[in-house]
């Protein structure tokens, strides 16, 4: 008689991870999940089955389902704020569009995914709300760091306003590119968001 072939759930609960890493797998499989569902529809049943835990595990990590959504979010935003660092060097246009890329590309590999995060973050979840926002605003202190520095600008309410101002038209262009790029390929997206911000910048008084 042959042996039953043991099913991945199986394998998966088995598997002797770290309690750091089996956290890792368990936000990874959340983002993963957003790219088919929205993410009030994450249950903990699906998710527990998914990773071949038991429910009470992921209570324990994450002390339910809200503290659960939270982590999954947070860990997008960290992640997306990893892949979107400049380079230390570098002139400035080349450091903003090493930067660019790495956000354009997370956003097409992640596309479902991150629409959901941004419509929970638009919701009526002030946790889900201040992630997101922190995350945006984050992004934006890149340009006046003195260590990530990507342009030499001064710190003013009106290079901010626009840099504000870009950001949102960055988010809104690439995930209407991704649903229809009107002709133009990654690299002339590429090239029209980095363009865009320093001649905004230059129409400052």
């Amino acid at each position: 008689m042959t042996a039953a072939t043991p099913s991945p759930h199986a394998a998966r609960s088995r598997s002797r991870l770290s309690p750091y890493e089996r956290r890792h797998q368990l936000l990874e499989l959340g983002v993963r999940l957003l790219t088919d569902r929205s993410i009030e529809e994450l249950s903990i049943d699906a998710l527990a089955e998914e990773a071949g835990i038991s429910r009470g595990l992921l209570y324990h990590y994450f002390g339910g389902k809200q503290g659960y959504l939270e982590a999954v979010v947070q860990h997008a935003a960290d992640e997306l704020y990893r892949r979107t660092a400049p380079p230390a060097d570098g002139a400035p246009l080349d450091r903003l569009l090493t930067s660019i890329t790495g956000y354009v590309d997370y956003v097409i590999e992640n596309q479902d995914a991150y629409r959901a995060l941004l419509k929970s973050a638009a919701g009526s979840n002030d946790v889900l709300r201040a992630i997101y926002e922190t995350t945006f605003s984050a992004l934006a202190d890149r340009f006046f760091s003195v260590d990530t520095g990507t342009f030499d600008l001064p710190d003013t309410p009106a290079v901010r306003l626009v840099i504000h101002a870009w950001q949102a038209m960055v988010e809104d262009l690439v995930l209407t590119w991704c649903e229809e790029p009107a002709g133009l390929g990654r690299d002339d997206l590429l090239t029209v968001i980095t363009s865009a911000l320093p001649a905004m910048i230059e129409t400052l008084p």
